[in-house]
């Protein structure tokens, strides 16, 4: 069922290694004791590769990598044990033993990591079903018997709620600008910080893959690209059981010894989080770091997070890089996304964080001090936007959360039906992760305060309400057209006049913090395709009805983004009629 695969250069790490074949490693050091590796704790025999034997006699065996690593941890084991005893074992046989002893209760502890009430785990289709039915009912009762009413509290809600978020947009976006500006640099100038080697953190990346066939060596390479030192830095690369075309192109890549396969055992639960609380176990970092398949980090990018951690204070729990796209250019659709997320990242993101706010965090090229993670609980195994709760469980316990100036890039999903597959899966993980954090709305007040709680409300609640209200605000367009709307028999001509002039200000703030959030060098490009987004945005309407379907009938399903299919592009590539009416 299950298999934990180190693959490296070295001969003592072949990545044909039999796990059945560990008790045969370990015969003459004894039987392994089950027991006392539960008095041990699988986190600290997995972390340091020791594995308490059967005694023998008055002293117990502990299998270990090397003495000089029996010496560090001997007063630890001496307080469990007793008398103990070195025997010196390869690190994949004292692994692949512990798996034998513990696999089952590994797999199921990577799904209830986050304590229940902080989880979605609980979340049941059938009764989501049957709070939808209710509702739906309720508001046909409503349009039957007082439409005029429903009429009026469902514009009034729209029109709240796209204020709201305007502002806030509008405001983190001002934030971001005038720092930016009073800084004099932009997300790409700043160097890392000096720190000494010897002072350097130990890193473990851990990097999610699954069906990555096109883009594995490609992902490696990259990794390879990063400057930190290799006895300080390990890779967690995590398959899913069965991805056996992935392992293979991995292996063709011939891994380096500072990266490693984990392979995600077979479970009722597939997806991301629960991969990360799986491999986790795995690592030693004090610094955890999350990569996507297809990322390609900046060079210097551990060197900064470093730094940025060791000037940062203890309650700065985590560190959020930049994400941009490299192969923006693909079509209208990637110059779009480019635009989106140099919005969300460049301007709405960081002003949140000069605002106090909470912020959601994005899945990739985030760096976590490993104590807060394990502090929380790891990852929320059931929630697919696992990256957003995460963000407000820190926030929810006192953490805080920062920016780190360096950009990795993307590639961006290049085809409707794969974009709104993606969006789609982020909506269902935000409605998800709004509803579980207010199952006790006046607790999550005292934990966040009054701001921060407001600011929760406007970006989770308010930007659930645009997207499923979307259809209802583009029907006030057709009143430019002549077009009477419904809404005019019950408001006043004023208040619709006034309802009729927020949306179109709402607009013009969209496309100017849009056009904002390009304004730099190596985006400036992008701002003549600022208009286009009136036809990009109505796509996260029809992803919403998506997410919100799935919330029903497939909660915990994780819609994969297929990476690899869009090579990079560059931004001097020229269309061919333009080459062709080109002068010779």
């Amino acid at each position: 069922m299950f298999k934990f695969t180190p693959i490296s250069l070295a001969p003592s790490q072949r990545s044909d290694f039999d796990p059945s074949a560990a008790d045969g490693a370990l015969s003459d050091a004894g039987r392994s004791d089950a027991r006392a590796l539960d008095r041990l704790g699988l986190e600290t025999a997995l972390r340091n590769r020791i594995l308490p034997m059967e005694p023998a006699g008055a002293a117990r065996p502990v299998a270990c990598t090397s003495k000089a690593e029996f010496r560090r941890l001997e007063p630890h084991l001496r307080a469990r044990f007793g008398h103990v005893v070195c025997r010196t074992k390869p690190p994949e046989a004292i692994e692949a033993e512990i798996l034998r002893l513990r696999a089952a209760h590994l797999a199921r502890r990577a799904e209830i990591r986050t304590p229940l009430n902080e989880s979605c785990r609980g979340w049941s289709g059938p009764r989501t079903a049957a709070i939808a039915g209710v509702v739906l009912m309720g508001l046909s009762a409503l349009a039957a018997f007082f439409p005029n009413l429903l009429l009026g509290a469902i514009t009034a809600w729209a029109a709240l709620t796209l204020v709201s978020l305007s502002l806030l947009r509008a405001a983190a976006a001002l934030v971001s600008f005038r720092r930016a500006r009073r800084q004099g640099r932009t997300w790409t100038s700043t160097r890392p910080g000096h720190i000494q080697r010897k002072d350097l953190p130990r890193v473990s990346l851990l990097v999610p893959l699954f069906d990555e066939l096109d883009i594995a060596s490609r992902l490696v390479a990259r990794l390879g690209r990063l400057e930190y030192p290799r006895d300080k830095l390990e890779v967690c690369l995590i398959l899913e059981s069965g991805d056996t075309h992935t392992e293979d192109a991995l292996k063709a890549a011939e891994l380096p010894t500072w990266m490693r396969i984990v392979h995600a055992p077979k479970g009722p639960l597939r997806t991301k989080p629960r991969a990360m609380n799986y491999a986790l176990d795995f690592t030693k970092g004090d610094i955890v770091g999350i990569y996507d398949a297809e990322d390609r980090p900046a060079r210097d990018q551990l060197l900064k997070v470093a730094a940025a951690f060791a000037r940062a204070g203890p309650d700065v729990a985590c560190l959020q890089g930049v994400l941009d796209f490299y192969n923006a250019q693909s079509n209208w659709l990637t110059r779009c996304f480019a635009i989106d997320y140099a919005t969300w990242f460049r301007l709405v993101l960081p002003g949140l964080v000069r605002m106090g706010m909470v912020m959601p965090l994005g899945g990739t090229t985030v760096f976590f001090r490993r104590r807060a993670l394990e502090d929380l609980g790891r990852w929320d195994a059931h929630n697919v936007t696992e990256d957003a709760d995460l963000g407000l469980r820190l926030a929810r316990r006192g953490y805080r959360c920062a920016f780190v100036n360096s950009v990795t890039e993307e590639e961006a999903t290049a085809t409707i039906p794969a974009w709104i597959r993606q969006r789609s899966r982020w909506i269902k993980g935000y409605a998800m992760t709004w509803a579980v954090h207010m199952r006790d709305p006046l607790r999550l007040l005292g934990d966040l305060g009054p701001w921060r709680f407001l600011g929760v409300q406007i970006l989770f609640l308010g930007t659930l309400s645009q997207f499923v209200l979307a259809p209802f605000l583009w029907s006030f367009w057709l009143m430019v057209f002549g077009v009477a709307h419904p809404v005019s028999a019950v408001l006043p001509t004023s208040v619709i006049l006034g309802i009729a002039a927020l949306f179109f200000l709402s607009e013009i703030i969209t496309m100017a913090i849009a056009a904002l959030s390009v304004a730099t060098p190596k985006h400036n490009w992008l701002i003549k395709w600022v208009p286009v987004m009136h036809l990009y945005f109505p796509l996260a309407a029809v992803a919403s009805w998506k997410g919100f379907g799935e919330l029903v009938t497939r909660p915990f399903f994780w819609d994969k983004t297929a990476h690899g299919r869009y090579p990079v592009t560059r931004r001097s590539v020229r269309p061919v009629w333009r080459r062709l009416l080109r002068p010779a």
